[in-house]
């Protein structure tokens, strides 16, 4: 799509590999989808993500498959605006403790269950043994709220854009380090 860096990304990886090709650039998305359905192009480069979810757009979406690799390193990710610390604080924590909550085996099923743990990581996380919820002007219970009405990392990213969603993306580096993703956070201290 015009605008994106996707053409660069596209055109080194063909570069760096000697391949020959032939760009099509088109000004929307709903464009270069129908231009690839129509079998106008034989590949369509995007985020990973946004792959998935344009691949759900097509007229048989089963007929095609998305690639294993990876051209280019753009992660997605929270943005908040510049200058509001205090906004760019909480929605840090948040991310932090979903994946807190999912590493400790925090969710939304067990949450009640958990606030009874004497494990003293899970109390600090549920605010039990932390003032984290104070210090950024939120209840001591905000994360027990959060799991409770959304879940851990695991919960949200499977019913999202995981395979309990339409798109069925596999987890791959966004799982937990100590499954072999890349995902962690600081404890809740």
């Amino acid at each position: 799509q015009a605008g994106t860096t996707n053409e660069l990304n596209a055109a080194d990886f063909f570069r760096s590999h000697g391949l020959k090709y032939n760009i099509l650039v088109y000004d929307t998305e709903d464009q270069y989808i129908g231009a690839y359905d129509a079998g106008r192009c034989d590949v369509e480069t995007a985020d990973h993500s946004g792959l998935y979810g344009d691949r759900l757009k097509l007229t048989k979406p089963d007929d095609n498959v998305i690639l294993p690799e990876i051209i280019s390193k753009e992660p997605l990710g929270p943005a908040v605006r510049h200058g509001d610390q205090a906004w760019t604080d909480i929605v840090r924590w948040v991310y932090f403790a979903l994946l807190d909550a999912e590493e400790l085996g925090v969710n939304s099923h067990n949450i009640d269950k958990m606030l009874a743990s004497t494990n003293p990581e899970i109390r600090r996380l549920l605010g039990k043994e932390s003032s984290l919820g104070s210090a950024l002007g939120l209840s001591d219970d905000w994360i027990v709220r959060i799991v409770r009405r959304v879940g851990n990392y695991a919960e949200i990213y499977d019913r999202t854009v995981g395979m309990n969603s339409p798109l069925k993306i596999e987890r791959g580096l966004n799982r937990l380090w100590k499954d072999g993703g890349l995902q962690y956070a600081p404890p809740v201290r």
